[in-house]
């Protein structure tokens, strides 16, 4: 099934090299064939995404992988920081639970196209990006 067309960029904000690693298989396994490019922390993320520093030549995203739980700058400021800045950039935050996604997502005025828990899995990453419009 894989990405659909418009997802060819994919911005990996994790800061576990497991949790990297099985995002990486995840997509292999469920022949999505993106560009993976991996941040480990909030700020870099924001660089990455304002294409600044040493990511001034970066592409935009067509899709963010956001953890919530960064030991630098969480996923929360990460999104309070981009907020209206990339609006059109879906955002699928990851937790390791579910009700603390979206416990933690009510106080955060960013667009957040989906929650999902970690680990992830094939089927849903795949339904969760195909129900994300452009």
């Amino acid at each position: 099934m894989g990405l659909p067309k418009h997802v060819a960029e994919i911005l990996l904000v994790e800061d576990n090299p497991g949790d990297v690693r099985l995002t990486k298989e995840l997509l292999k396994e469920a022949e999505m064939e993106p560009t993976l490019h991996v941040v480990t922390d909030g700020a870099d993320a924001l660089d990455f995404v304002h294409q600044r520093g040493e990511y001034a030549d970066a592409p935009r995203p067509d899709l963010i992988l956001l953890d919530l739980h960064l030991r630098q700058m969480d996923g929360e400021e990460v999104l309070a920081a981009m907020n209206g800045d990339v609006k059109d950039i879906p955002v699928i935050v990851l937790s390791g639970s579910q009700q603390g996604a979206d416990l933690k997502l009510t106080d955060v005025e960013a667009k957040v196209d989906a929650c999902m828990e970690k680990p992830l899995e094939p089927e849903a990453l795949t339904d969760v990006t195909h129900s994300i419009e452009k």
